[in-house]
C-alpha cells in the first residue's frame, strides 16, 4: 500500500514530524531575529524613532492591502 492509496490521516501521520519540524525553525529564526532587532533598538540612540518608523511601515502595509492597492508586475 502506497502512499497514494494511503487515507489522509495517514498521510498527517506521516507528515506531522515535518510540520512540527517546520514550525519550530520557523519560531527559532523569528525569536532570534527578534531578539536581535531589540538588541539593535536599545543601542541605538533614537528608539522611539526606529518603533515609529516600524509602526508606521507596518500601518502602511495594513492599510495598502485593505485598499487594494497591488504592486505592478513585470
Amino acid at each position: 500500500m502506497g502512499l497514494l492509496a494511503a487515507t489522509n490521516v495517514e498521510r498527517l501521520v506521516v507528515l506531522l514530524p515535518a510540520f512540527v519540524v517546520g514550525i519550530g525553525l520557523a519560531g527559532g529564526v523569528l525569536i532570534l531575529l527578534g531578539r536581535a532587532f531589540a538588541a539593535t533598538v536599545r543601542e541605538s540612540g533614537h528608539p522611539r524613532l526606529i518603533v515609529a518608523g516600524v509602526v508606521g511601515i507596518a500601518g502602511a502595509v495594513v492599510l495598502l492591502t485593505y485598499l487594494g492597492v497591488e504592486l505592478p508586475r513585470e
